[in-house]
């Protein structure tokens, strides 16, 4: 079979196999990480913070860290803090000038972003290091803590997880420096994954021992998941394409009027420009309502509580897919510049057919992807509630993150990422690729 023969191919290229291996090695020492315990605590009087994290937010942040949040790991954190403070920094660079400027540097300024974004990361992971200590104390035994309530084992304890996120900082970025794909994302990607198994051995065992339903429903599931897959991935990999008339140079090196002799090609405007990062903001911005209301012990702030605690709730899913809506538009406009695009287009001797260069394309391009980003931001914020709908036809909670939200998401965008990059390998060297896709048209960014 023709795959078979590609990933044959795959190993005959030295730099992408040892890539390859020094990815997995680096995952796989991640994935170690994640096992242990924090120095002082009984690993065998885990459960009730096991049971803590079966559903909610905290069942979600479980899953990005890939089972270390429930398992009260050194990697217990994992790298959401370094993906907080990157978002953080991400939105300042709008608004303040020193990061403006340093984003205009290229690769001098780059660095500096970077070394800012690890020193937020450090501060913040100082702030969640203590509040996961107090929610260990809050939900497991007195008998779990082998050094009791001591200073030394809060301060010590702190420092490990601190120490532990910025050492799973350090994986993601050998990953990408050393690796093949980007490093973070198959973090994150690899704690979704590994709790993957163990929730779909509960949905079988929901559906067949207690009489659910049954294989056939099992069968039904996956055929719907898949499906979501299939969504998510077109969701993903779809563009709309601007063509792109490129005048002829004369010998005396200007353009001739005559432009039919002219290259032809396309601006590649993607339906979902801003990826998952909507669903993030968004996922952010739903930990504010409940923090917030449980200040207050009223009755209509316990009431708002429970509502945005339930992610399979109704009211926490509605504002959910509004805020995605809102925040694609908005991620969408800060990361897509149509302005500096049709100025590149000008600069190159280039042109949309129909449109003048210049301002006039700049509002094209401008007009175009508000079209786009409407259809784009509702499919994405239908995929991310998704869960909470077939949670509502009986699929186990741990099992249904998987038919959407961010995990989905972040599985099949980093897969693809990762593919594409294996892609580029193979087609350097003359081999045929993981995606027929990827050899089409012509494109320019």
């Amino acid at each position: 079979m023709k795959f078979f023969e590609t990933i044959k191919n795959i190993w005959k290229i030295e730099e992408l196999k040892n890539r390859i291996l020094v990815t997995l090695g680096l995952l796989l020492v991640y994935r170690f990480g994640a096992q242990v315990v924090l120095p002082g605590i009984d690993a065998s009087q885990l459960t009730d913070l096991a049971n803590q994290t079966d559903g909610g937010l905290l069942g979600l942040l479980n899953a990005f860290t890939g089972g270390a949040f429930s398992n009260a790991s050194i990697f217990a954190l994992g790298i959401m803090p370094y993906i907080s403070a990157s978002i953080v920094v991400q939105l300042m660079g709008i608004a303040v000038p020193y990061l403006q400027k340093l984003q205009k540097e290229g690769e001098s300024g780059r660095k500096k972003i970077n070394q800012i974004t690890r020193w937020l990361t450090i501060a913040i992971t100082l702030v969640q290091g203590p509040g996961y200590i107090y929610n260990l104390y809050a939900t497991l035994p007195d008998s779990a803590f082998l050094l009791g309530d001591s200073f030394t084992f809060i301060v010590s304890s702190v420092i490990i997880l601190t120490t532990g996120c910025i050492f799973a900082m350090w994986l993601g970025e050998r990953i990408t420096d050393k690796g093949i794909g980007n490093g973070i994302s198959l973090l994150i990607m690899v704690g979704i994954i590994a709790t993957l198994p163990q929730s779909f051995l509960q949905e079988i065992q929901s559906r067949v021992a207690e009489s659910n339903g049954g294989l056939i429903m099992i069968l039904i599931e996956l055929a719907i998941w898949f499906a979501i897959i299939f969504a998510s991935v077109m969701l993903v990999m779809a563009v709309r394409q601007i063509p792109v008339q490129y005048a002829r140079r004369n010998a005396t090196g200007g353009y001739e009027k005559n432009i039919f002799g002219g290259a032809r090609q396309f601006i590649p405007l993607k339906l979902n420009a801003s990826g998952v990062m909507p669903i993030i903001f968004a996922q952010a911005i739903m930990f504010i309502p409940a923090a917030v209301a449980g200040l207050s012990d009223s009755e209509t702030a316990q009431g708002i509580t429970s509502a945005f605690q339930n992610i399979f709730g109704f009211w926490y899913n509605l504002v959910f897919a509004l805020l995605i809506i809102v925040f694609t538009y908005f991620y969408t406009a800060i990361t897509v510049p149509t302005n500096k695009m049709a100025d590149d287009l000008k600069r190159s001797g280039g042109f949309i057919p129909g449109i003048r260069p210049g301002t006039e394309t700049a509002e094209y391009l401008d007009r175009i992807m508000s079209q786009i980003t409407l259809p784009g931001s509702v499919f994405l914020a239908l995929i991310a509630i998704f869960p909470a709908i077939v949670v509502s036809f009986g699929v186990q909670q741990g099992w249904a993150l998987f038919f959407g939200g961010t995990s989905l998401l972040i599985m099949v965008g980093v897969a693809i990422d990762t593919i594409q990059q294996v892609n580029s390998y193979l087609l350097n060297r003359h081999y045929d690729g993981l995606m027929k896709s990827g050899k089409n048209r012509k494109a320019i960014a």
